[in-house]
């Protein structure tokens, strides 16, 4: 990248002050800032849902070396609040690639900025915990980016925002399974895990309830990953609630939460969350370790498991959260981790093989 002058700085609400190149869409936000360990992968970041309002500090140094692909987005229109990153490369060298990282950010309104030091800035999230942060002009006083931030909202209509709008399905030849999918913010190589092994998917609206699900007679129902704090959708547990004796049910990320919530658990945020395609995980049932990938701020609380007919499944090695549960009584599971892996290890995939086992079963015991 040709070297120019700064012309855009990020204002932590701490006061630190990190000034660089922008890249992207020049335009001014406030976020939360956050940050990600992953070493590939930028296209899928950026096309995640679940960083709605989020902006991520890459800790890998070299950003947009591979350009944008058509086929490898996560949604079509991406909603995440920014990128921070150390080197930004605007030409790419990929046979694949249709547009520059650039140019997509451009098009969906999305502010990056370079040139910061990305090590610095991870450290300061890692040691003081994630926090909130105004992306803005290289000529804004300090003092009036610290009052922006004050004066922004804290927005809690991420999910409502991110869910499809109207009902569809993804087909696939000769399925064998069909599964209702609640969509808070689900990404798409989701759907192809399951198109993939012969399930047709129906995705809804996050706010989808029971009857119209019931409709469809699915063979089991999928809570996928979105955006912010499951509290803030707290009423799909009422849906999740009525359905989970139903159907096999599976949930990832925020859906393994509200799954948590719907029994009676607790969640709470964690003070700078996991993002990155290198947590180690452990199953309890045989000791084995899986390598994840992971995009999330709140965790289910291990305390609040004990009487609520759930038990606990998978435990992250870092800092003992817990990564997975599955119910005593229905069948039920979920994880906190991302199966899909896109980006990241292929270490769980079997967790969707596990989710047709459950429906193979449902179905033939009725």
């Amino acid at each position: 990248m040709i070297n120019k002058a700064p012309d855009v700085k990020l204002i932590l609400e701490s006061g630190e002050v990190f000034e660089g190149v922008s890249f992207g869409k020049k335009t001014e936000n406030v976020t939360e800032l956050v940050f990600n360990t992953s070493c590939v992968g930028y296209q899928e970041i950026l096309s995640d849902p679940s960083y709605t309002d989020q902006t991520v500090v890459m800790t890998y140094p070299l950003i947009g070396n591979y350009g944008m692909c058509d086929d490898d987005y996560e949604t079509l229109v991406p909603s995440i609040g920014g990128l921070a990153v150390r080197d930004y490369n605007d030409l790419p060298s990929n046979f694949r690639a249709t547009k520059t990282l650039s140019e997509v950010m451009e098009a969906y309104g999305i502010p990056g900025i370079s040139g910061v030091d990305t090590r610095r800035l991870t450290r300061l999230i890692r040691d003081k915990g994630s926090c909130r942060v105004v992306m803005t002009d290289i000529s804004t006083p300090v003092e009036k980016g610290l009052e922006i931030i004050k004066e922004t909202p804290v927005p809690h209509d991420a999910v409502s925002r991110v869910s499809t709008k109207s009902t569809w399905t993804a087909e696939c030849e000769n399925a064998r399974f069909h599964v209702a999918a609640l969509d808070f913010g689900m990404k798409r190589s989701i759907i192809r895990s399951f198109t993939k092994r012969g399930v047709r998917v129906t995705v809804l609206p996050y706010d989808t309830d029971e009857r119209q699900i019931d409709f469809l007679r699915p063979d089991g129902v999928f809570l996928s990953n979105g955006p912010g704090d499951p509290e803030d959708v707290r009423r799909v547990c009422d849906v999740i609630r009525s359905l989970r004796e139903k159907y096999p049910m599976f949930g990832i990320c925020l859906g393994h939460q509200l799954l948590a919530l719907s029994y009676g658990c607790e969640t709470y945020k964690l003070k700078f969350g996991h993002r990155g395609g290198n947590h180690p995980v452990k199953r309890l049932s045989d000791g084995k370790i899986e390598i994840t990938s992971q995009n999330h701020s709140y965790a289910v609380k291990e305390e609040s498991i004990a009487g609520t007919g759930l038990e606990m499944t998978h435990v992250n090695l870092l800092d003992h959260t817990v990564e997975g549960l599955r119910s005593l009584k229905d069948p039920v599971f979920s994880v906190q981790y991302h199966p899909e892996s896109a980006p990241g290890p292929c270490d769980s995939g079997y967790l969707f093989d596990l989710f047709i086992e459950r429906m193979k079963e449902a179905k033939e015991g009725k």
